[in-house]
């Protein structure tokens, strides 16, 4: 499948806006095509002004740290947001940190814990940016997103709207935002105290079952209703599993490696037989927690 060209023109904006940029480089999993446009927006409103002159029928698609991510090898196409320097800030209030979208989610967690702050350690063990937990409220080790955040601000045609924690309706892996609005700030409750211990727990449970190190985008599947999906993979006999030069790790089944070659599409069928087979196995449905974008080569 082909893209076709976007016929319209891009509004003019103060970032940097590219067209047919590869977008593997920006992935964890190094692989994917190109983005038609490519668009790096300067600060909020600039972003505002993109939202506002982009025509309705022009695709928007917003990749963040592209770490829980598969780019198909055909690309994304119309216009690939990449939120940069303009959205990173993080700053201390009294009783919460607002982070910018493009903060790193390891980042606000060390930010906070260096301020005498607790609440934000679960953020430790999440690779990806703050933009994207929102998105999907983000969680690990017993906690997730719709524990701390207080309100989010959002990028819009109209211009930038707060909204509270409770307007997006929270659930595993999901966040209600409006068509088209994209996460530019949230604020994050915290506490005093030493997180310290916390995340230095964390880090070793990391070190000692996740592939870290590895080209990987990190947790493949959703955990169904009370089961682990690692456990059900682990029993349909797929640890180590291969397809060309992906494969399902050996130390955490619920995490796809690029071992160095390996395709989009590869990653994405060994995710499609590990999912045929847990199914034979057990009669689970797994689903995809990891998104996956663009079109096929």
């Amino acid at each position: 499948m082909r893209m076709q060209p976007i016929t319209q023109a891009i509004p003019a904006i103060r970032g940097r806006v590219q067209a047919g940029v590869p977008l593997a480089p920006f992935t964890w999993f190094r692989v994917g095509g190109p983005a038609e446009w490519l668009v790096r927006p300067a600060d909020a409103q600039d972003l505002c002004d993109l939202l506002a002159g982009l025509p309705a029928a022009t695709a928007l698609t917003v990749i963040g740290a592209a770490s829980n991510l598969i780019i198909r090898d055909g690309g994304i196409p119309g216009v690939v947001l990449r939120l940069a320097r303009g959205f990173a800030d993080i700053v201390v209030e009294e009783g919460g940190i607002v982070a910018g979208a493009a903060a790193l989610d390891a980042t606000v967690a060390e930010h906070a814990a260096a301020v005498g702050r607790i609440g934000l350690e679960f953020l430790s063990g999440i690779p990806g940016s703050i933009g994207g937990a929102v998105a999907m409220n983000a969680g690990a080790y017993g906690a997730e997103m719709k524990d701390a955040l207080d309100w989010v601000e959002l990028a819009t045609a109209e211009g930038v709207l707060r909204l509270p924690a409770a307007a997006l309706h929270l659930a595993y892996r999901h966040a209600a935002l409006p068509p088209r609005a994209v996460v530019v700030r949230a604020r994050l409750r915290t506490q005093p105290g030493d997180a310290s211990p916390r995340m230095a727990e964390i880090r070793a449970a990391r070190e000692a079952t996740q592939p870290i190190r590895a080209r990987t985008g990190g947790s493949t599947f959703r955990n169904p209703e009370g089961q682990k999906a690692w456990a059900l993979i682990d029993a349909a006999g797929c640890r180590g599993m291969r397809l060309g030069a992906a494969q399902v790790s050996e130390k955490h089944c619920n995490f796809l490696l690029n071992l160095g070659g390996a395709t989009a599409a590869d990653i994405e069928s060994l995710g499609e037989a590990v999912r045929a087979r847990v199914r034979a196995h057990c009669g689970v449905d797994l689903q995809w927690e990891i998104a996956r974008l663009g079109v096929a080569a």
